[in-house]
C-alpha cells in the first residue's frame, strides 16, 4: 500500500459519521465497580487486621482507669505516657530486651548464612551424596523426636541455662533452604563456569558471586528467622531457669498471667507520683498487659516494611521454578 492509500484509508477510518475505534485500555463500568468492590473489600479487611495493634497502643496511652473498664476503643482517653516509664522500672525488662535482641540478631545472621551456603551446595553435582543429604534434610520437616529426648540431647551438649540454645537449634531451617536451593537453580549457570575459569574455588564463587546476587531471598529468610526467634518463648519455658536469660517473650507471658501482682508493685515503685496522678496513671493489670504487649510487638512493625519490597519478590523467585 502507497503512502497516499494509507492517508486515505485512515481519513476513512476517521471521516465524520464513522464510528471510533474502541479504546484499547479502556475500562467498562463491571470493571470500574469490580476494581471499586476489590479496593474497599482489601481495605477492610487491611483494617480489620491493624486494628488488635491500634487497639493495644490506644489503651496503653490512654488513662488507666478507663482502659481497665473497656470503655476505650476507637481514640485514646486521658492520654498520658507514664505507663512505659513505669513498666521499663519491672524487673528483669532491660536484660530481656537484650537476650531477646542477641537471639534476634545473631540467629537471623546465621540463619540466613547457612540456608543460603546449603541452597547453594545442593546445587552442586560434584558434592558428595548430595541428593542423600537433601533428602535426609527434607525429612526433618515432617518427622521430630519429640520434647523429651530433644531436651535430653540439649542438656547433654550442655545448652540448658546456655545463650546458644536460642540460636543454634535455628541455624538450618529446611524450609529456609528449599527457598535458597531453587533460588540458586533460577540463577545463570554461566555465572560459576566464569568464576571457575578464573580460578575461584568454591568458596570463593558462594561468597564473591553468588550471595551478592541473592538479595530478595535473603531478604524473606531474614524476615521468616527474625520473627521467629523475636516471637519464641517455648524454649525458654523449656530450657532456660536463670533468670538472666529470659527473653522478652517469656517476660510477657509471665507478665500477663501475674499481671494482677506486678500492677501493685508497679503502683509501689511509683511512690508519691502514683499518689498524685490517681487512678489515671495508677498501674493496672489491664494497662500492664497492654503497654508490655506494645513493647513487644513495635520491633517487628517496624523492621517488616523495610525488607517487604524484597519479601515478595524473594519469596515468589525462591518458590518457583522456570
Amino acid at each position: 500500500m502507497t503512502t497516499t492509500q494509507a492517508d486515505t484509508a485512515t481519513r476513512t477510518l476517521t471521516a465524520p459519521g464513522s464510528q471510533p475505534a474502541a479504546p484499547r485500555h479502556g475500562f467498562s463500568i463491571a470493571d470500574v465497580l469490580f476494581r471499586g468492590a476489590n479496593y474497599v473489600l482489601f481495605l477492610l479487611f487491611a483494617l480489620i487486621c491493624a486494628y488488635p495493634f491500634y487497639y493495644l497502643i490506644i489503651n496503653s496511652v490512654s488513662a488507666n482507669d478507663v482502659s481497665a473498664l473497656g470503655d476505650v476503643r476507637l481514640f485514646p482517653t486521658g492520654f498520658h505516657l507514664s505507663n512505659y516509664a513505669q513498666v521499663f522500672q519491672l524487673p528483669g525488662l532491660p536484660m530481656a530486651t537484650v537476650v531477646s535482641l542477641g537471639r534476634t540478631i545473631i540467629g537471623t545472621v546465621l540463619t540466613v548464612v547457612a540456608s543460603a551456603f546449603l541452597g547453594f551446595m545442593f546445587t552442586q553435582t560434584r558434592m558428595w551424596g548430595r541428593k542423600f543429604w537433601y533428602r535426609f534434610l527434607i525429612i526433618t520437616m515432617y518427622f521430630s523426636a519429640g520434647l523429651i529426648p530433644i531436651f535430653i540431647i540439649m542438656k547433654t551438649l550442655g545448652l540448658t541455662n546456655n545463650f546458644w540454645v536460642y540460636v543454634l537449634p535455628f541455624v538450618v531451617q529446611p524450609f529456609n533452604v528449599i527457598l535458597a536451593k531453587t533460588y540458586v537453580e533460577s540463577m545463570p549457570r554461566e555465572l560459576q563456569e566464569a568464576a571457575e575459569m578464573d580460578g575461584a574455588n568454591i568458596f570463593q564463587i558462594f561468597f564473591r558471586v553468588y550471595l551478592p546476587n541473592m538479595t530478595p531471598i535473603l531478604a524473606t529468610i531474614a524476615i521468616f528467622s527474625a520473627v521467629t526467634q523475636w516471637n519464641s518463648f517455648q524454649d525458654t519455658l523449656i530450657y532456660i531457669t536463670d533468670q538472666s536469660l529470659y527473653t522478652l517473650q517469656y517476660l510477657l507471658y509471665m507478665f500477663i498471667n501475674q499481671a494482677s501482682s506486678l500492677a501493685q508493685a508497679a503502683q509501689n515503685a511509683g511512690g508519691n507520683v502514683g499518689q498524685i496522678a490517681g487512678l489515671a496513671t495508677e498501674q493496672t493489670p489491664t494497662s500492664i498487659r497492654m503497654t508490655v504487649s506494645v513493647l513487644v510487638v513495635l520491633p517487628i512493625i517496624f523492621v517488616y516494611p523495610l525488607f517487604q519490597r524484597f519479601f515478595v519478590k524473594g519469596i515468589m523467585l525462591g518458590a518457583v521454578k522456570g
